[in-house]
């Protein structure tokens, strides 16, 4: 049996950084974002229960798929197992996103 692969994916999301695991990560059909499916979370035989991992959890119960804008991807590791998945708030250090609107182009008026 072929061995699946998981990926980590760490994103920002309204001011926080989100740590989750998925199957599949690929560019979606929509131009701009990274499409993620088959979310996997931590191990249920833990008697220690994460509220951030819950948290997760219930935000993304239901979720077949989900699309994050590839502005908004800070990176994405192929990795042997699950980890906890976790949200963190962002820190103000000297890493800026990009714009989420182009600030390139033809300039008008000249």
């Amino acid at each position: 049996m072929a061995e699946q692969r998981m990926y980590r994916v760490i994103f920002f999301n309204q001011g926080q950084v989100y740590e989750i695991y998925a199957r599949h990560v690929h560019q979606g059909e929509m131009m701009g974002f990274v499409e993620v499916e088959a979310l996997s979370f931590g191990e249920r035989t833990k008697v220690v229960v994460d509220p951030a991992e819950e948290r997760l959890q219930s935000e993304f119960e239901g979720v077949k798929r989900t699309y994050i804008p590839m502005h908004a991807v800070v990176r994405i590791d192929e990795v042997e197992r699950v980890g906890a998945c976790k949200v963190t708030e962002a820190s103000s250090g000297n890493v800026a996103l990009f714009p989420a609107t182009p600030g390139y182009g033809p300039k008008t008026g000249r």
